[in-house]
C-alpha cells in the first residue's frame, strides 16, 4: 500500500477525513489553538475547553474531540506544538515533529487531514515529511498475530491556501525522503535469522532492479579475499553466513559531482571472540543501520533525479565467535595495503569500514561520507538522539545543514591528532584500538587513516557515528517509533542534493 500526499483546500467541510489534526500552542497564560481553517465559533469553543481537557500544548500531547460541523472529519485531534515561535527554522521543526507525532498516535486511521495554518511550500514539506515518518507500522515476522498490527494511513491531506501546483515539489520530496527512511527502518528491524550479508545484498539487488540509472555490484567472500578486502573478509570469516561488499551506483546524466557513501553493515554483532555479555547483544541486529541508510539514500537520490553521482558501499558481515574467527592479536590487511593489528574483535565496525573507505578513495569521489553505529562512547557522550560528526570542517558544515533540514541532530566532535600515537602497533601499521580515553575520536581517527588522496590532497571526508539515534529502545516520540529509526537517511539525501546547486 502506497501513501498518498496532497494539499486540501481550507474549506474543511468538504474533506470527509477520519481525523482532522489541529495544533495547540503552549501560551504564556493558557494553551490556545494554532491558526487553522475552523470557524471562529468552533475555535473559541475549543479554546474554552483546552484547560479543562488538560491540554498544555506540550509536544507529543494528543487529545481527541468529536468532530464539529465545519471540521469535515469524525474526530478532531489536538496535537501540541510547543511554544509559538517566529523563527522560520524552529517553526518548520515544530510542524514536522507535531505532524509526525500525530500520525504516529493516530495509526490505524485511513485518511488524516492536518491543518497547522501552513502558508508556504517549505511548511507543507515539513508537515508532509513529518506525517509520512509518523505513519509507520511494522508487521515484522508476525504470523497469526499480523492482523493485530494497525495499518499506516492511506491518505494524508495538508490543509493550506497554497495551490496544489506550487506544493507538488514539496510533497514529492517529503514522500520520497519519508518512505526512504521508513524502508531503512524495515531493514534495521529485520531479525538476523532473516537479514544476513547475502540476503541483505539480495534485497538490495531487488530494489536496484527497479531503477534504470542505478546498478549494483556484489563482491562475494572469495572475491573479497582475492582482491584484498581483509577487513570485511576478516570480520565475517568465522560465520557460516559469509561477508559481502555491495556497491550500489546511481549514475545520472550530466552529474555535477561524485559522492561516495560508506555504510557499516554488521548484520549481527556478538563481539566475535571478544564476546559481548548476553545483555549487550540485544539490539545488535541494528548494527547494519549505516548500510541501510546508504542504500536508501542512494535510491532516493535516483527517485528525485538529483544530478549528482552517488556510489554507496555496503560493508556487510556477521561478527561471530569461533575457531575460524579473528583472534585478538591477529593482523589483517586492508584494501589499501595497510596492515591492522586486531586487539579487540568487538571493534569490528572500523575494520569493514576501512575497506569501504579505501575502495571509495580509489574511485576518487569529490567527497566521502561514512555512516556507522560505531561506538558506545558516542552514546555516552551525546545520548540516544544525537549523532557524533567528525571530519573536515567544510563537509561537516554541509552535514549539519542537511541534518537540520531532516530533523536529525548531529554534534561536531574533534579529531585530536595526539590520540593517533595510541594506535601505534609493534607488528602492524596500526592497531584497531587506542587509548581508553576519547575512544569515539580514536575510532574516527582510525577511519581517517584510510581516506585516500587525489593529486596530493586528501579527499574531503566526514564520519557520522549514529550509535545512539539509529535504534530507539525507549518509548516512541515525535515521528520516531520503537526499534529502527532510519536516522541519517534523509540527512544523506539532503547532503547529496547540496552538491547539485
Amino acid at each position: 500500500m502506497s501513501l498518498s500526499l496532497s494539499v486540501a483546500p481550507t474549506n474543511l467541510e468538504s474533506l470527509e477525513s477520519d481525523v482532522l489534526v489541529v495544533g495547540v500552542y503552549a501560551g504564556e497564560e493558557s494553551p490556545r489553538l494554532a491558526p487553522c481553517a475552523l470557524s471562529q465559533e468552533t475555535v473559541e469553543g475549543i479554546n474554552e475547553l483546552l484547560e479543562a481537557l488538560g491540554a498544555t500544548g506540550a509536544t507529543d500531547q494528543l487529545l481527541r474531540l468529536p468532530g464539529a460541523e465545519d471540521a469535515g472529519a469524525d474526530t478532531i485531534a489536538l496535537i501540541g506544538l510547543g511554544q509559538e515561535t517566529t523563527n522560520a527554522a524552529e517553526r518548520l521543526a515544530a510542524f514536522r515533529y507535531a505532524a509526525g507525532s500525530a500520525t504516529r498516535q493516530l495509526i490505524g486511521a485511513e485518511e488524516i487531514a492536518i491543518d497547522f495554518g501552513t502558508n508556504a511550500p517549505a511548511e507543507i514539506e515539513a508537515v508532509a515529511y513529518g506525517a509520512t515518518l509518523g505513519s509507520f507500522s511494522e508487521k515484522g515476522m508476525r504470523g497469526k498475530s499480523a492482523s493485530s498490527v494497525k495499518d499506516e494511513a492511506e491518505t494524508i491531506l495538508i490543509v493550506s491556501e497554497v495551490q496544489p501546483a506550487e506544493a507538488e515539489e514539496a510533497l514529492t520530496r517529503a514522500l520520497v525522503l519519508g518512505e526512504a527512511t521508513k524502508q531503512a527502518r524495515h531493514l534495521v528491524n529485520q531479525p538476523p535469522s532473516h537479514l544476513y550479508p547475502e540476503s541483505f545484498a539480495q534485497q538490495a539487488q531487488q530494489l536496484v532492479s527497479e531503477y534504470e540509472d542505478v546498478s549494483i555490484e556484489v563482491y562475494n567472500y572469495e572475491r573479497l579475499l582475492a582482491e584484498g578486502f581483509g577487513g570485511i573478509a576478516g570480520v565475517g570469516q568465522g560465520s557460516p553466513r559469509k561477508p559481502v561488499l555491495a556497491v550500489v551506483k546511481y549514475t545520472p546524466a550530466d552529474a555535477k559531482a561524485s559522492i561516495g557513501l560508506v555504510g557499516k553493515g554488521i548484520t549481527f554483532d556478538t563481539g566475535g571472540n571478544s564476546l559481548k555479555p548476553a545483555a549487550s547483544m540485544m539490539t545488535m541486529k541494528c548494527d547494519m543501520a549505516g548500510a541501510a541508510s546508504v542504500l536508501q539514500a542512494t535510491l532516493a537520490a535516483a527517485e528525485l533525479n538529483i544530478p549528482v553521482q552517488v556510489t554507496g558501499y555496503l560493508c556487510l558481515a556477521e561478527n561471530m565467535p569461533g575457531g575460524e574467527s579473528l583472534r585478538p592479536e591477529d593482523v589483517i590487511t586492508i584494501r589499501d595495503g595497510r596492515t591492522v593489528e586486531v586487539l579487540n574483535t568487538d571493534a569490528e565496525g572500523r575494520l569493514v569500514m576501512a575497506d569501504g573507505i579505501a575502495l571509495a578513495s580509489e574511485n576518487e569521489h569529490d567527497v566521502i561520507v561514512d555512516i556507522a553505529t560505531l561506538t558506545g562512547a558516542a552514546m555516552a557522550a551525546l545520548g540516544l538522539r544525537t549523532a557524533a560528526l567528525m571530519g573536515d570542517e567544510q563537509v561537516r558544515e554541509r552535514v549539519l545543514r542537511a541534518g537540520e533540514a531532516a530533523g536529525e541532530a548531529y554534534w561536531p566532535m574533534p579529531l585530536e591528532s595526539h590520540l593517533r600515537a595510541s594506535m601505534n602497533s609493534p607488528v602492524a601499521d596500526i592497531k584497531n584500538m587506542g587509548s581508553r580515553y576519547g575512544s569515539m575520536m580514536i575510532a574516527g581517527l582510525f577511519l581517517q587513516e584510510f581516506v585516500g588522496e587525489v593529486e596530493g590532497q586528501r579527499i574531503p571526508w566526514a564520519h557520522l557515528d549514529i550509535a545512539g539515534p539509529a535504534f530507539n529502545e525507549e518509548s516512541p516520540f515525535g515521528y520516531t517509533p520503537k526499534e529502527g529509526t532510519g536516522f541519517g537517511t534523509a540527512t544523506l539525501v539532503n547532503f547529496i542534493e547540496s552538491y547539485a546547486q
